[in-house]
């Protein structure tokens, strides 16, 4: 009997342990650089991050706007990627990392991009910021309302390549909403970033980012070096249709840059859980409805309601609908009419507004009159018993 005993307790202890290790997050990984983040694409969620607002240097991490703005210009069709670039002297004698192209020669726009993004070729940028602006310098005030548009409060840029300047400057924070803008509004342009290798006049050269190799998951986004900027790198992985992307900056050693973004994408996806909880514009609740020819409104979301939390909160993810009292027509579609909180363990993880899926007119005079009277019978019957 006490050989039993103590079975069952150890058992008991046992399943205790699991319980708990699967509630317990540990803390992000540390990671030996100026700054970091890791961002959910989806939701915005920032798992983890180091100093997300310090002021970096780029580096060729710049480049990303430069190609979101290309990317921009070839969805509105102001260009094309058969479109022939005229190789300026200003292109050809660039320094840094070059795709080779030569001056006075015309090259297709699709060539000069893949020089950009996989190759890294500050002669090809330059070259594709001239034809898009006129001039590098033009392009750059391009590049700088975009930042504009985005939100990116600490982002400001001199040259179209990264190259040092005092006054060329971001933050991961910007660097990882930037990367997210470009997936998702760029999804085709984006394929370009996974390829591993690019050849332009008979030389072949390679993705620099080592990530591509190393994990199927990764699919881009861009590396960066200077001696001042130190090691840098954009990168995003998605798996069971969750994306991050982690920006690393300042760091010592390309090695350090590579290793320190693989553990922060393992940590993320080892211990949080991006998922549609609700499906936007879709009946989740009725109220009803006074002096309206209908008696009743649907409500839902304006959209998906999308959460990145840690694994093990999403067993207990609980909703309250709290909807608005005595609504009354006439209801305008999208019209807020109440909010729904979403739960853990008793913990408010996010509210959302519920909102009017459709119109509601008011009924005629006669109607109207009927049902004002029974709500005010109401009310006073609620008042008399407060």
């Amino acid at each position: 009997m006490n050989i039993l005993k103590k079975f069952v307790f150890t058992l008991f202890i046992f399943q205790g342990s699991i319980s708990l290790a699967q509630t317990i997050i540990p803390s992000s990984p540390e990671i030996n650089v100026e700054s970091y983040i890791l961002m959910d694409a989806s939701t915005g969620k920032i798992i983890a991050s180091g100093n997300p607002d310090s002021q970096i240097e780029p580096a060729s991490m710049t480049k990303v706007m430069s190609a979101y703005v290309i990317a921009d210009q070839l969805k509105q069709k102001l260009v094309s990627f058969n479109d022939l670039v005229l190789v300026s002297e200003k292109a050809w004698k660039m320094e840094g990392s070059r795709t080779f192209i030569e001056v006075g020669k015309k090259v297709p726009l699709i060539d000069l991009l893949r020089g950009l993004v996989i190759q890294s070729g500050n002669d090809a940028t330059v070259a594709l910021a001239e034809y898009i602006a006129g001039t590098e310098e033009g392009f750059v005030d391009v590049m700088n309302a975009y930042a504009s548009e985005m939100g990116l409060s600490n982002t400001l840029f001199q040259n179209s390549t990264g190259l040092p300047n005092p006054s060329h400057f971001t933050s991961t924070r910007d660097l990882a909403v930037l990367g997210s803008r470009l997936i998702s509004e760029f999804p085709d342009h984006y394929k370009l970033y996974k390829e591993r290798e690019f050849t332009f006049n008979e030389i072949r050269q390679v993705n620099r980012n080592k990530l591509l190799w190393q994990d199927d998951s990764v699919d881009g986004i861009k590396t960066g070096f200077t001696s001042s900027a130190g090691y840098c790198l954009i990168s995003s992985a998605q798996r069971n249709g969750m994306r991050l992307i982690s920006v690393v900056a300042g760091s010592a050693t390309s090695q350090n840059t590579f290793t320190s973004s693989q553990r922060l994408l393992e940590y993320g996806f080892r211990f949080f859980s991006t998922k549609k909880l609700l499906n936007g514009n879709e009946m989740i609740q009725t109220s009803k409805v006074w002096a309206g020819k209908s008696d009743s409104v649907s409500l839902g979301l304006e959209s998906d309601l999308i959460l990145t939390v840690p694994r093990a909160t999403l067993k207990t993810v609980t909703f309250n609908y709290k909807i608005n009292s005595n609504i009354e027509a006439p209801i305008s579609k999208g019209m807020k009419l109440g909010v729904v909180d979403v739960l853990s363990d008793g913990k408010l993880l996010t509210s959302k507004p519920l909102i009017a899926l459709d119109t509601v007119e008011e009924k005629g005079f006669l109607g109207r009159f009927i049902d004002k009277l029974i709500l005010w019978f109401i009310n006073l019957f609620d008042f008399n018993n407060d």
